[in-house]
C-alpha cells in the first residue's frame, strides 16, 4: 500500500474536497482523515512561575529560556520531511 499526504477540505455539507490534482491510477481508496486539534493559545501572563529546566552542561543553561516558542501552526511531521528532503537532494 502507497501512502500520500494531500491538503483537503470538509465544506459544509460533509464532503471531501481534495484541494490538489492527484497523479493516481484510477481505483479504490482508502481515505484516512486527520483534523488538527485546536491548541489554546497560552500566554506567559497565565502561567505565573514556569517550572526551570535544569540542565547539567553549564554550556545549556539558559537554553530553554532564551529558545522562542514555537508557532500554534507547527508541524512537527512536515519540518521532518522537510529536513529528509534536504539531507537526501530529493
Amino acid at each position: 500500500m502507497q501512502a500520500y499526504k494531500l491538503n483537503a477540505t470538509i465544506d459544509e455539507s460533509g464532503h471531501l474536497i481534495i484541494d490538489e490534482p492527484l497523479n493516481i491510477a484510477p481505483g479504490k481508496v482508502e481515505v484516512i482523515i486527520l483534523q488538527p486539534v485546536p491548541s489554546l493559545e497560552t500566554s506567559t501572563e497565565l502561567q505565573p512561575d514556569k517550572p526551570r529546566r535544569k540542565s547539567k552542561v553549564k554550556a545549556f543553561e539558559g537554553l530553554f529560556e532564551n529558545a522562542p516558542p514555537t508557532p500554534p501552526d507547527f508541524d512537527p511531521d512536515q519540518a521532518r520531511w522537510e529536513a529528509l528532503k534536504e539531507k537526501h537532494n530529493l
